[in-house]
């Protein structure tokens, strides 16, 4: 895959993502009319880590594209593993992949999950465009609220299927906000509401990297048997200090990234 495939595919995860997420066009259009340009830090993707979908399969077309992996993160408490992946050319964004272990769940929940998953076509999971593909297998609401109750990022990911959970704004690139407390205070004055899980402001400068993110609006999702309201996608906003060397920090701090997940949550 060459960047111009890439870039294409990047711009169709967007128009997916802004489906999921009803705030997303109107804050884009906020900054847009601030800034001469916009630079999207990085993309948020969810799967399980069952072999057919993992992290290593989700990110297959981008890794042919020439990214590569760049770091690994861990949070036992959500039982998530996670990798951030870069391409050599730096206006393209970072990835970051988090799969769910699916053998830390209940027998029952683990149990709908390997349902779900084999219901799953070979060549869904081979196109390129997989990772915003959606859900591929039929659910019931007792499923989801089954899941709902060990784990959110489960039910989440039964739910929406294979998509962005997130696109990110680099506030370093911002000319009308030169801080992320100030885009939090402009957001806040639009009416938009942010996940305060852990503070407004997930890390430090001291970790080079500070994170924000607004609260998935519910949006109405089919299951086979009703219809539920259930939290869509966020959008985030990073700011990132140097390191040492000058170069901005390009990786991701485990504990920030833990609070940013609950961006999704229904019981918030």
């Amino acid at each position: 895959m060459n960047t111009d495939d890439l870039r294409s595919l990047l711009d169709a995860m967007w128009q997916d993502f802004l489906k999921l997420n009803p705030d997303a066009r109107r804050i884009h259009q906020l900054f847009t009319e601030r800034n001469p340009t916009i630079i999207n830090d990085h993309i948020g993707l969810r799967t399980f880590d069952l072999p057919r979908v993992n992290i290593q399969a989700i990110a297959r077309p981008f890794v042919e594209g020439g990214y590569k992996p760049r770091g690994e993160y861990y949070f036992p408490v959500k039982k998530l593993f996670a990798e951030h992946f870069e391409h050599p050319d730096s206006t393209l964004p970072k990835l970051f992949i988090s799969e769910l272990h699916v053998d830390q769940l209940s027998d029952n929940a683990a149990e709908i999950i390997h349902q779900s998953v084999s219901q799953i076509p070979d060549d869904a999971i081979a196109a390129s465009g997989f990772c915003y593909s959606g859900r591929h297998w039929s659910l019931n609401s007792d499923m989801y609220q089954q899941l709902l109750s060990e784990s959110e990022y489960a039910a989440w990911m039964c739910a929406f299927g294979y998509r962005p959970s997130h696109f990110t704004i680099l506030v370093n690139a911002l000319q009308s906000h030169r801080s992320i407390d100030a885009v939090n205070d402009f957001l806040l004055q639009q009416g938009i509401q942010l996940n305060n899980a852990g503070g407004l402001v997930k890390g430090s400068p001291e970790e080079c990297l500070e994170q924000s993110a607004t609260l998935a609006k519910p949006i109405l999702v089919p299951f086979s048997d009703r219809n539920i309201e259930i939290p869509g996608c966020y959008y985030e906003f990073a700011q990132r200090y140097p390191l040492a060397n000058g170069q901005l920090y390009q990786g991701f701090v485990a504990a920030s990234a833990d609070r940013i997940f609950e961006s999704t949550d229904v019981h918030r």
